[in-house]
């Protein structure tokens, strides 16, 4: 976990990270793993510390996050100026879409049982997978009335090969657009997120209180 963090942290500011590199060609990669990494120890060594309890929370953040870091990724795979002829099929995109909304499902469930441990499981399972259900129909059919309306751009596979295909700098690379109906989604995606970790803590704090 420390060292994935400290690769993202290094991702963010831009910093040179990676273990293949000596201390002095990346200090701030060392230094912030090795703080992530005291810090750590740090919790582990406080006196009566419910371990049991951090653990538990630290998986459930995991599995409330674990979506979001998936709908990224498949955003960046369907992103033509990073990966021109091999971005996502449709077909493809369609597995991915099923594939990330039950895992937002589950997401939710964890969240849901986690704060309140009385709940009906199975009910709220079946009410989720019938709104996702009709979620991804939904999403389904409008983006076939999207494509066929929309002109068809040039294809770029037919330009550039797959095989010699490269990405371009960073610095080259333009913002990626979005549509309005995926800035709701990402604004909705992002609230859900802030609550469920809101609520976590909270339910975190309440156990380690009592």
């Amino acid at each position: 976990m420390t060292l994935a963090s400290s690769y993202a942290v290094g991702d963010i500011f831009g910093a040179r990270q990676s273990l293949d590199r000596g201390f002095r060609e990346a200090k701030g990669f060392y230094a912030g793993f090795t703080a992530l990494m005291a810090l750590a120890a740090g919790i582990v060594l406080i006196p009566g510390a419910p371990l049991g309890l951090i653990t538990t929370s630290v998986q459930a953040l995991a599995g409330v996050l674990l979506p979001s870091a998936i709908v990224f990724l498949l955003l960046l795979c369907n992103d033509r100026e990073v990966l021109g002829p091999w971005v996502n099929r449709p077909w493809l995109n369609a597995v991915a879409s099923v594939i990330v909304g039950v895992l937002v499902v589950l997401s939710v469930v964890l969240m849901i049982t986690t704060v309140f441990p009385s709940v009906d499981v199975p009910t709220v399972t079946g009410y989720l997978g019938l709104a996702l259900a009709i979620s991804l129909l939904g999403a389904g059919a409008y983006t076939v009335i999207r494509t066929r309306a929309r002109p068809r751009p040039a294809a770029l596979a037919a330009e550039v090969p797959r095989e010699s295909w490269t990405m371009p700098p960073l610095a080259l690379l333009a913002l990626p657009r979005w549509s309005p109906a995926r800035r709701v989604a990402m604004l909705a995606l992002s609230g859900y997120l802030v609550l469920a970790v809101i609520l976590l803590v909270v339910k975190a704090v309440q156990l380690g209180g009592g």
